[in-house]
């Protein structure tokens, strides 16, 4: 007999039409008949995670690699408060995510029940929008409406409520299709007037952002900077985006860039910033483009457009779009801006290179960093934690398409390993690495786990040095040899790893280094525990004070 057309199969087939393939979730009875909804589905792969954060960060790491919104269920109260962090994460990162909640009974909804949270409330200032269903014939205009939300203008989370009765009533009303809008297509006018902008600039800078990570985006940025001979440079954490060993690569703006490199940007006499909200970190405290800098500002959203830094032309349209606009134009340059791509280049090598350090706590991460430099195939994906130990890969790697670096641009701990694990399970035959602190990796390390379960090979890379260490770096130059709060007391962080029955690499010294390049390259999945050096990330002024032996042993 076949089973009442519910709320839940509603929802289920409306995101399958949209091309879902794939959800993360730890189950609740609040969406029991969600789960229901899913039991054996053909088209959708349910990810059972360990924590509403781990499943969180999963759901933003696919968004990342397939464009489409990660999906993540979680039931109501504890549940979507774990889950919270993803939802910042993919705001500050331009990641479109929907986000279900299985909210307590419609009867019950603002009468302070058991678990209940009133949402709109509590999500509204970082979620683009929030939706919860008083009966069950909302529920398909109610996905329809999340998914436009996510994925239009600058993508970015959503939640929807449903109430457990809701989703288990039936639905007459009809599923929805989905609705793809024609991006807005430059006028020729105006790409005439760009044109000609690019044609007179002697000292551009191509700023590339979140809006050319999309689809043929990064090949289509590379042929308009060849095609201009334009610099590019990439906003925070986007590195992946521009061949980093091309001569036209400029480099990162990230949290602290070298003065001399400041300095030549602030020289600059035309900014192209195409598909970037130019945020604090991108413009370096909001202090670039300075003052007289010609702006080309394009943002698929408006509303970030001309609030901070006025532009000569500013654009609300997909970047994609504005270089597709482009490609009638007949690009021509003047002969100056050789010697402008040379200097920008020279000192982007200049601060790419790792200087050789012995440190007696421990080996510097930037050498772990080399390694995975040299070692990692064309394809790889790389996920990285929040942590000091990071740093090497941002500003020392050069990243070349199509490997992928998935790092949290929110800055938020615990995402190195969810988001390997979903990589790992989107690409099984590409070799996914993860760098994870030792901080961040008690923190949702136990997704490890899911990727065991699934057959996923995901290689762990693990910095211990027994510290928070960038939270002490900043207390050290703030309040020298005032630690606080900054120390940890780990566990035998090898035996833990060994617990999910992998392999497992102690590297100690230099000498351990070789084990690691050839781990690296095996097929299968690893962990490697890092004796790292806190000496060598800590303002020099500290390090008299800093005992020999700062990690766990």
């Amino acid at each position: 007999m076949e089973q009442a057309r519910t709320a839940a199969t509603v929802l289920v087939d409306m995101l399958v039409a949209r091309g879902v393939d794939r959800a993360f979730c730890v189950p609740g009875e609040s969406y029991i008949a969600l789960l229901d909804a899913l039991h054996g589905h053909p088209a959708l792969d349910l990810v059972t995670c360990r924590h509403e954060g781990g499943a969180g960060f999963m759901a933003v790491a696919d968004a990342r690699l397939t464009g489409r919104p990660g999906v993540v269920l979680v039931s109501r109260g504890p549940g979507a408060c774990n889950a919270a962090i993803a939802l910042h994460t993919a705001e500050q990162d331009a990641v479109p995510l929907i986000l279900i909640i299985g909210q307590v009974e419609q009867r019950d909804l603002r009468r302070r029940a058991f678990q209940e949270i009133d949402y709109g409330a509590m999500f509204g200032s970082i979620a683009k929008w929030v939706g919860e269903a008083s009966h069950a014939d909302q529920v398909p205009e109610l996905v329809a409406r999340a998914w436009s939300m996510a994925t239009q203008g600058v993508p970015g989370p959503v939640v929807l409520s449903l109430p457990e009765d809701v989703l288990a009533a039936p639905c007459p009303a009809p599923a929805l299709p989905a609705t793809n809008p024609a991006a807005a297509a430059l006028p020729p006018a105006e790409a005439e007037r760009l044109a000609d902008l690019l044609r007179r600039s002697e000292r551009p800078i191509l700023l590339a952002g979140h809006g050319l990570d999309v689809a043929g985006g990064r090949e289509a940025l590379l042929a308009f900077a060849e095609r201009w001979q334009l610099p590019v440079a990439v906003s925070f954490r986007r590195q992946d985006l521009f061949p980093n060993r091309h001569p036209l690569y400029a480099g990162d703006l990230g949290l602290r860039n070298p003065d001399e490199q400041r300095q030549a940007f602030a020289e600059a006499d035309l900014l192209l910033a195409l598909g970037s909200r130019l945020t604090d970190i991108t413009t370096q405290g909001y202090s670039w483009p300075v003052p007289g800098q010609r702006l080309v500002h394009v943002c698929a959203d408006p509303r970030f457009l001309g609030w901070h830094f006025p532009a000569e032309m500013a654009v609300a349209g997909a970047a994609s779009g504005v270089l597709e606009a482009m490609a009638g134009q007949v690009p021509s340059f003047p002969a100056t801006r050789t010697a402008w791509l040379e200097r920008l280049r020279a000192l982007q090598d200049a601060d790419s290179r790792i200087a050789a350090a012995s440190c007696p706590d421990g080996l510097p991460f930037s050498r772990i960093a080399q390694i995975v430099g040299e070692c990692a195939p064309a394809d790889a994906i790389v996920t990285l934690d929040a942590g000091t130990f990071a740093a090497p890969f941002y500003r020392k790697l050069a990243w070349m398409p199509p490997q992928r670096l998935l790092a949290p641009i929110s800055g938020a701990m615990g995402f190195g390993v969810p988001a390997a694990v979903a990589a790992a399970l989107r690409h099984l035959d590409r070799t996914v690495i993860c760098a994870v602190g030792d901080g961040g990796v008690l923190m949702t390390g136990q997704e490890m786990a899911v990727a065991v379960a699934r057959g996923a090979a995901m290689k762990m890379l693990i910095s211990d040095n027994g510290s928070y260490a960038s939270i002490r770096i900043h207390q050290e130059r703030s309040h020298p040899g005032r630690v606080s709060g900054t120390s940890l007391a780990n566990p035998d962080l090898g035996a833990w790893a060994a617990s999910f029955g992998v392999p497992v690499l102690h590297v100690r010294d230099e000498g351990d280094l070789p084990a690691l390049a050839t781990a690296l390259r095996a097929p299968g999945p690893m962990v490697a525990v890092v004796r790292t050096s806190l000496q060598a990330v800590l303002p020099a002024a500290a390090r008299r004070n800093l005992p020999e032996a700062a990690g766990s042993p």
